[in-house]
């Protein structure tokens, strides 16, 4: 099929064969990603009634639910996605790139900055860059936030709140990035021949740095953080914790159903100042959506069935569940379980290992004038030009490799913490509580094979399922 397109390729001067192999690759990897789409709507279309292995967890009318709502993000993404490649075809195309980069020259020029002011214009390149990417993309976030995720009953924002969070994503991203991206540019450029070792240095240390500051600073900007209230569920988080060494902080509480219904959890720190993070949703006592249906036996709780409004009726169907206490326990005990096994440590050597292949591999190739040409650069090689080109088209056929390699490890991780949260004695709460969060997410538990295998970093649930049931506690 790829063959008269490689020979054609071949036969072309070097700049045109790197640029038609970067375009070739990139509709190659879209139209596999569209094969293994295609092969998991086809589930979501003919899975209609819940099989038989799955009758004693999800009812008929929740595995409807998921499955339509799965049907949708479906195509929502196939349309997303082609939107995206033909967008980028047609950036790469008609030079884009190159136009974007001098109209950010003419801007410095006009700001009394000329030529010599490499860093300045690689800064407005990349503000107006991603401006660009923030406004194109916006439609697309309007209509899954208050089309897809509306009609399936997990969107909790006004437009208002929308926009307001999108602005302020935008401002605190450029706050970051415009920084950092400077200070990387100037390690670049005064580095030497040693370059790419303090340049990995440098985004080791802004990363370390983002991670520990996140939850503290930043994520607080667009969420309310509370810490957990004293009471059973905190007094058992914090007995758990000191039972495998575990140096916990602080137990907080995000209001994240403010946004969505979505549920998680996750933990944060170095060292010995570790905290965790519980999303209200993930608490059925806590939940503000809980709070929404009247409690039983209140005097505005119903008397009986037949006095309930159709309101009232489709409200007590669709309240999210969140998790008990010791379902909670049992999630926070596979949470903990990654940190107990070390696969946060290994994530991050792994990233940092290719991180710095990637910086090496950049020094080896950033001389190389055909590269730019390639891209519409013939005068001039910038120094952001020649990352964004290594690491976004020169480096995508390693990435996707990269990427279903981790996909493989992350599954064989949660394997390993559900498997932790066992030996701690929660299995049969956290059997409980996947099924839950499955519900609420409405996650639909049938999968196609191969788009399980190369985009599931989680396993099935009905694997899940059954890897704690061969040793459940009762």
């Amino acid at each position: 099929m790829w063959a008269p397109l490689l020979d054609a390729l071949w036969a072309l001067p070097l700049e045109k064969r790197i640029f038609g192999a970067v375009l070739l690759f990139s509709w190659t990897v879209y139209l596999w990603e569209t094969f293994l789409a295609q092969r998991q709507r086809r589930v979501y279309r003919t899975t209609t009634h819940v099989p038989k292995e799955l009758g004693q967890i999800m009812d008929s009318e929740t595995f409807e639910k998921s499955r339509l709502y799965q049907l949708d993000k479906s195509t929502f993404s196939f349309w997303s996605g082609l939107y995206s490649e033909t967008e980028g075809t047609v950036i790469l195309l008609f030079g884009g790139i190159p136009y974007l980069w001098n109209l950010s020259g003419v801007f410095c020029r006009r700001a009394g900055f000329g030529p010599e002011y490499e860093i300045t214009q690689s800064l407005v390149f990349l503000f107006l860059a991603t401006l660009f990417s923030a406004l194109t993309g916006l439609p697309w976030s309007l209509y899954n936030t208050f089309v897809i995720e509306e009609k399936h009953g997990f969107n909790q924002q006004t437009l208002g709140f929308f926009m307001k969070d999108a602005i302020k994503k935008f401002v605190v991203t450029q706050c970051i990035l415009l920084p950092v991206t400077s200070l990387l540019l100037y390690i670049i450029k005064i580095g030497g021949d040693y370059f790419f070792i303090y340049a990995w240095l440098f985004t080791l240390v802004v990363s370390l740095v983002l991670v520990t500051i996140y939850a503290d600073y930043i994520a607080p900007l667009f969420d309310k953080f509370i810490p957990l209230p004293e009471g059973t569920l905190k007094e058992e988080i914090e007995v758990m914790a000191k039972n495998i060494d575990f140096p916990l902080t602080k137990v907080y509480v995000v209001e994240g159903s403010k946004r969505s219904s979505h549920s998680n959890a996750y933990f944060y720190g170095f060292f010995k100042n570790k905290r965790i993070v519980l999303f209200d949703t993930l608490l059925e006592e806590y939940s503000m959506l809980n709070k929404e249906t009247p409690e039983e036996g209140s005097s505005e709780s119903p008397k009986s069935e037949e006095g309930e409004s159709p309101e009232t009726k489709a409200k007590a169907r669709n309240k999210k569940q969140g998790c008990k206490n010791e379902e909670v326990l049992a999630v926070l005990g596979h949470e903990l379980g990654h940190w107990k096994l070390g696969h946060t440590v290994k994530n991050i050597v792994i990233s940092q290992m290719n991180s710095f292949l990637c910086f090496f591999l950049f020094a080896v190739l950033i001389g190389q004038k055909e590269l730019f040409a390639a891209f519409g650069f013939y005068d001039t090689q910038p120094t952001l030009i020649g990352l964004m080109i290594i690491f976004q088209f020169i480096f995508s056929p390693y990435n996707e490799v990269l990427s279903f390699c981790l996909t493989v490890l992350s599954r064989r991780f949660e394997f390993q913490a559900d498997a932790f949260a066992k030996k701690l004695g929660k299995a049969k709460d956290l059997y409980s509580a996947l099924i839950k969060l499955n519900k609420d997410n409405l996650g639909f538990p049938v999968s196609d094979w191969l788009f399980s295998m190369w985009h599931y970093s989680h396993p099935p649930l009905l694997e899940r399922l059954q890897a704690l049931q061969d040793s459940k506690q009762d």
